[in-house]
C-alpha cells in the first residue's frame, strides 16, 4: 500500500533539496541513499524498524508534538533515517531527520 511522504518541517525539506543540488561526492551519495529509502517507505511505510516508545527522544515529542510511533530506516552502515507514520484516511510517512551513526547513538543514548 503506497503512502504519501512529507517532511516534518521546512528546514528538513530544504536540507534534503540542498543535498540533491550538491556537487560534493559524499552529499550526492547520501542524497541517493535518501531517495532510495523514501521510495521504499512510499511503497511500505512499515519497512523500517520500529523504535520502542520509551526510546523516542523527548526533543522529538517537544518539536513534533507527541509522537505515537517512530521508525528507523538504515540508509547504510553510517546513516539512519528517522520517520513517523500517521493516518488521515490514508497512510502518511513524515521524515523527521537523517543522522550519522555517531549522532544517532548520542540522540538515543547508546
Amino acid at each position: 500500500m503506497r503512502c504519501c511522504i512529507y517532511f516534518a518541517d521546512e528546514k528538513v525539506r530544504e536540507a534534503f533539496e540542498a543535498l540533491r543540488d550538491s556537487q560534493r561526492g559524499e552529499e550526492r551519495q547520501l542524497s541517493a541513499l535518501l531517495d532510495r529509502a523514501i521510495d521504499r517507505i512510499a511503497e511500505n511505510a512499515f519497512c523500517g524498524v520500529q523504535v520502542p516508545k520509551y526510546l523516542i527522544p523527548k526533543e522529538y515529542h517537544q518539536k513534533y508534538r507527541p509522537l505515537h510511533n517512530l521508525w528507523k530506516f538504515n540508509l547504510s552502515r553510517k546513516w539512519r533515517l528517522m520517520y513517523t507514520v500517521a493516518s488521515d484516511g490514508y497512510t502518511i510517512a513524515v521524515i523527521i531527520e537523517w543522522l550519522d551513526r555517531t549522532e544517532y547513538d548520542r540522540r538515543f543514548g547508546y
